[in-house]
């Protein structure tokens, strides 16, 4: 069944990116732990904490069956209740301010009705806007995209524009990257063709992400830079738990909640009215966090 076949190379890119994870970090490794879903199947969850660049971190692993709630039903326009899901979801919190936060997750959702349909996407999320990183990863996701079709890029760029943003601050996360959902078979593109797309889309994370690890780690920084790093987690934590798709649909469908909150750092912090000082780094860091911004010739 082609669900098994998405299944394998999930497992398998798990696996793969752990040890390339583990590789650049090179201070530990991930903690392995399986665990069962309720209605059926499970996952595993590989954890790093404490290394030498990565304060906190995961790459899980899931493939799980069960019943959808009304809620999700009517959300997902699905007559029949019975799902299957599988997929992998990583999110990186460096020790280091000037390494960047990253999320990355690639999915497959099949419906009790026959519907299927891939989903996922890579963002960055800077602690410091550093607009040289900026526009070499912008250009490593259109590469990715443009290799599968002209129209991906700056569909799933406006996406993730539109996805990764605190509504209530009016701030992008980050500097954005590619979002997608609802990937199905049309008539313009078969499942296989769709799941070449995310193949690929699992594939580009390491390198570039091991890239700037290495082209940051040694930076020095400051009290003030790390407390600024503390206030930008919290707003990361904002994200997660009031808008993310993702922990929805998790905590929703009775999934394994240490596993889901994963994606949140080991610390944050959150201070009262908090105001950067004009003309700051910190200033200039917030005057990216916008929509629409044409990262491939940023200035």
């Amino acid at each position: 069944m082609f669900r098994d076949e998405v299944e394998a190379f999930m497992r398998q890119f798990q696996l793969d990116l752990v040890k390339a994870l583990e590789d650049c970090d090179g201070g530990t490794t991930f903690q392995k732990d399986e665990w069962q879903h309720a209605e059926g199947g499970g996952g595993i969850s590989r954890i790093i904490e404490n290394g030498a660049v990565l304060e906190k971190g995961g790459v899980n692993f899931s493939a799980v069956s069960g019943q959808l709630s009304p809620q999700f039903l009517k959300m997902l326009e699905m007559p029949d209740p019975n799902f299957f899901a599988t997929g992998v979801s990583v999110v990186m919190h460096p020790h280091s301010p000037m390494v960047p936060i990253t999320h990355m997750n690639v999915r497959y959702f099949e419906a009790g009705n026959g519907k299927a349909w891939f989903g996922g996407g890579i963002d960055l999320t800077p602690i410091y806007v550093d607009l040289k990183q900026a526009k070499e990863f912008h250009e490593q996701m259109k590469a990715v995209c443009d290799k599968h079709h002209p129209s991906y890029y700056p569909e799933f760029k406006k996406w993730a524009d539109d996805y990764f943003f605190n509504v209530h601050r009016n701030e992008t996360r980050g500097v954005g990257g590619i979002f997608f959902d609802r990937l199905m078979a049309n008539d313009d593109f078969t499942m296989q063709q769709r799941f070449e797309f995310v193949k690929d889309v699992a594939y580009a994370f390491a390198p570039f992400y091991t890239k700037i690890i290495n082209e940051n780690r040694d930076i020095t920084y400051t009290e003030q830079q790390k407390q600024w790093q503390l206030i930008r987690r919290g707003r990361y934590v904002e994200f997660n738990l009031v808008y993310d798709r993702g922990t929805k649909f998790g905590l929703a469908t009775g999934g394994r909640t240490e596993s889901i909150l994963m994606s949140l750092p080991l610390h944050a912090s959150w201070v009262y009215n908090h105001k950067t000082e004009p003309g700051s780094p910190e200033e200039q860091t917030l005057n990216y966090l916008k929509k629409d911004i044409d990262w491939l010739n940023v200035k």
